[in-house]
């Protein structure tokens, strides 16, 4: 078995530069006395940029590199390498996140960190005077910063600088300062524009100085079908077959009473109900007997689920699916792990030609609930929830009110009846709820939302809202005293609104 192991964490497929700060590191811990040092090769398997390379493509090639062994510069020995991914994502900022990524790699056994150079850094402020396109930190300041980490403990760094490609043999190595004219460097960039042009190996004895303009690649600087799959993607970069990053292929964990079509995790994805016809206009506000303060919450994303599921309005039968980005691609959550359980009251709508005291008129959608107890509600589910209080959200210019409840249930909700109560039971609670929908959609780059008060509501007022949202959403099936357009788009034709 490993006498010790050490770490090298990727986000990139695997060249022979990096193969020797892994190779020598190995080597290095051998002289130090260790029979049998294990390397993690450690892929990062969360997020990372549009720009990067996906995650199916980055494993396959690594499987290359193992598969080559020691016979190419490039390779890397299987018998003593365990490729296992990190799923942590990627978030560009610098020596901090390295301390992190070194530290959990720590925690989770790794004695030895490998550490080079460019700690994927962020750019530098586009207001800069000068050198705006410069890095925010130098390519060492992340081993630098590691190196002096109090919090390290026990874990050692193995330290490297830059390594670059030695025509004379074709290998990547440390430069020699006494012909430096004999070693090429090839940035990311650049092995990028090769790979989206199809280079092929260049001469092994004749390795031109513009790989760009000769449209080859130095045969020592990738294994030959590791190179392949990376060209392949960039041949083929808008295909969409891509995995950029890990997600769970499971089950949604939805309700017995749901059913499920195509594949969770795909804009396919749909879940209608096995009792009602449509999940938005069918189930009624309240539970048939109970308290006065308990809706009916409808369920659309469980509790630490980041798939962005929400009832599609103008679908027949308004099942639930993922939502998409603008590109297409299924959403999730970025900013965080949701500690509540989130969805929606049914037969409510938060009409935008109802306005605020700002002037903010409603989101078009149902009535937005955070469920605030311990246990995950499964998706689909129509739990009866006591209602504590609402925050009211301005999302992009529009009023998203969020309606705090509780499930009955819930071991808690004997003894939280209002907002003080959940207070005194979960302290803090209050606060964490207001900064997630606060921040949730910073991570994509969008401003922070904004609350109109960041006061939550009484549980009185709040239900005075589910009453008027509750008659808008009469007004829109034609059942109600006021007038609403019919261009909304809305699939309406359910028993419980304009249907049968």
């Amino acid at each position: 078995g490993a006498d010790t192991v050490y770490a090298f964490q990727t986000r990139n497929p695997t060249h022979a530069g990096h193969a020797y700060l892994m190779r020598s590191a190995g080597e290095n811990l051998k002289k130090e006395g260790y029979k049998n040092p294990v390397l993690w090769l450690s892929p990062l398997g969360g997020w990372t940029k549009e720009d990067d390379v996906p995650l199916d493509v980055r494993v396959n090639q690594h499987e290359e590199v193992l598969n080559s062994g020691l016979e190419h510069p490039g390779g890397l020995d299987p018998a003593t390498t365990v490729m296992a991914i990190w799923p942590s994502p990627m978030v560009y900022a610098g020596p901090t996140e390295v301390q992190f990524h070194a530290k959990s790699r720590r925690s989770a056994g790794a004695s030895y960190f490998v550490v080079g150079r460019d700690p994927a850094g962020m750019k530098g402020s586009n207001q800069a005077v000068a050198h705006t396109d410069d890095d925010l930190y130098d390519g060492d300041h992340g081993r630098y910063v590691l190196q002096n980490s109090p919090g390290i403990g026990s874990m050692k760094m193995l330290s490297f600088v830059k390594v670059m490609y030695d025509i004379t043999d074709n290998v990547m190595k440390v430069p020699d300062d006494s012909r430096l004219d004999d070693f090429i460097s090839i940035s990311g960039s650049k092995m990028r524009l090769l790979a989206r042009n199809g280079a092929v190996p260049c001469s092994t004895t004749d390795i031109p100085t513009d790989l760009v303009e000769a449209n080859c690649v130095p045969s020592g600087f990738m294994i030959p079908k590791g190179w392949d799959i990376v060209v392949d993607y960039y041949k083929n970069i808008d295909s969409p077959r891509w995995i950029p990053w890990s997600r769970p292929v499971v089950d949604p964990g939805a309700s017995s009473r749901t059913e499920g079509s195509g594949k969770f995790g795909t804009g396919d994805f749909q879940l209608k109900h096995k009792d009602y016809e449509s999940f938005w206009h069918d189930i009624p506000v309240h539970p048939s007997s109970g308290e006065d303060m308990v809706v009916n919450f409808i369920t659309e994303i469980p509790l630490h689920m980041t798939a962005k599921m929400e009832l599609q309005k103008a679908l027949p039968g308004n099942p639930i699916s993922q939502d998409s980005n603008s590109d297409g691609s299924p959403r999730y959550y970025t900013y965080g792990t949701p500690f509540f359980n989130y969805g929606y009251i049914p037969q409510t709508w938060e009409d935008p030609a109802l306005k605020d005291s700002l002037g903010n008129g409603g989101d078009n959608d149902p009535l937005d609930v955070m469920e605030i107890g311990s246990n995950r509600l499964e998706m689909g589910s129509i739990t009866p929830c006591r209602v504590l209080g609402h925050l009211e959200l301005i999302d992009e210019g529009e009023m998203d009110n969020k309606v705090l409840c509780i499930a009955l249930s819930d071991p808690d909700a004997s003894r939280i009846h209002n907002v003080g109560d959940l207070e005194r039971a979960k302290p803090g609670t209050v606060d964490r709820l207001k900064d997630w929908l606060k921040r949730y959609k910073t991570s994509d780059g969008k401003p922070e939302n904004a609350l109109a008060s960041q006061d939550v509501t009484s549980a009185k007022e709040a239900m005075e809202l589910i009453g008027e949202t509750h008659a808008r959403w009469k007004n829109l099936c034609g059942k109600g005293t006021g007038y609403t357009s019919g261009d909304h788009g809305f699939w309406l034709d359910a028993a419980g609104c304009k249907g049968r």
